[in-house]
């Protein structure tokens, strides 16, 4: 691919290449996260600029590109926050590889890629190998913590790839979030992220059970809560994410807001399905990781409308299956 005159005029007039990052991904996740990119490395730099693809982020330090391509050629760092595989093969394998490819080669040896999306571990370590052996360098650095760790700035970073690129990439992750893990070479931080999420799924659906069942037997659910808050029951989907509206007097978890505005049901059912394909390339039995996958994909069947809910909504579909 060759870039084309216009995206090289525009960056030799904005001049962005050595001082920019190029945050691709500005859904719920990737816009709290490159907010706090932005005001922690550039809002006071006057004479840098955070390039991303819309204009999210109000400020005379923003300048906003097109494509992926544009990106690309006008910034050293690009950050990916993406839905799924398919998305990132066509941002990496689409636009990024080859307009890497279409650079000097001094140029392309100075780009650094950090790909956050939780994805097919295989399909990431190809998109890694492409990236690196065109000279640039890349980590998969996938996250825990939700919506609210990311607006928060207090995510964990999953990471995968070499010693180097990991401390390379630690001080830009670092303003995003605040626990930073290098859990081995590329692949390894989806690894580490897909089992997390595995766990994640399946707790979400017993604590639904045990809210559901604690009120059939007349227990408030803020006492409840707190029971299971401050004993061996107590979990992030009981203390941060609980299903249950006035369950956290000091938190106000998606339920608060019709389970808006957190980790999607799809997205969630999307994760379990990866954990399921490693399962069954390692041989490895998944009878609880299992069941909640078939539980969130009849929940997305039956309930539709759930898909785009918080995961927390399984709450509401067993809850009207129990009435």
């Amino acid at each position: 691919m060759k870039a084309s005159l216009r995206c090289l005029q525009s960056v030799q007039r904005l001049s962005l290449r050595p001082k920019s990052t190029s945050f691709v991904g500005l859904g719920r996740m990737g816009s709290e996260m490159a907010y706090n990119l932005f005001s922690k490395q550039f809002a006071k730099k006057p004479d840098s600029h955070f390039v991303n693809f819309t204009a999210a982020f109000p400020g005379s330090n923003i300048e906003i590109v097109a494509t992926p391509e544009e990106a690309t050629l006008a910034s050293e760092w690009i950050i990916t926050m993406l839905p799924s595989s398919a998305q990132v093969q066509t941002v990496y394998s689409g636009a990024i590889i080859p307009t890497l490819r279409s650079l000097p080669a001094d140029l392309a040896r100075k780009t650094f890629c950090i790909d956050s999306t939780t994805l097919d571990v295989d399909v990431s370590r190809k998109v890694a190998e492409d990236v690196i052996a065109i000279g640039a360098s890349m980590v998969d650095a996938p996250v825990s913590g939700g919506v609210t760790g990311a607006k928060a700035g207090t995510l964990a970073f999953l990471v995968g790839g070499t010693e180097a690129s990991f401390q390379a990439a630690h001080p830009v992750l670092s303003m995003m979030g605040q626990r930073i893990v290098h859990c081995g070479p590329a692949g390894a931080g989806l690894g580490a992220k897909i089992c997390n999420n595995l766990i994640l799924g399946v707790q979400q659906i017993v604590v639904a059970e045990a809210m559901i069942l604690g009120q059939k037997l007349g227990l408030d659910p803020a006492v409840l809560s707190s029971v299971i808050g401050s004993s061996t029951g107590n979990c992030w989907s009981i203390s941060v994410n609980n299903p249950v509206r006035s369950a956290l007097l000091d938190k106000s978890p998606p339920c608060e807001r019709d389970y808006e505005g957190g980790f999607a049901t799809a997205l969630m059912e999307k994760d379990m399905g990866l954990a399921s394909d490693l399962a069954k390339k390692t041989e490895t039995k998944l009878v609880l990781g299992d069941a909640a996958r078939g539980l969130y994909s009849r929940m997305m069947e039956q309930q539709p409308e759930l898909a785009r809910k918080d995961f927390s909504s399984v709450y509401r579909f067993l809850n009207r299956r129990s009435d």
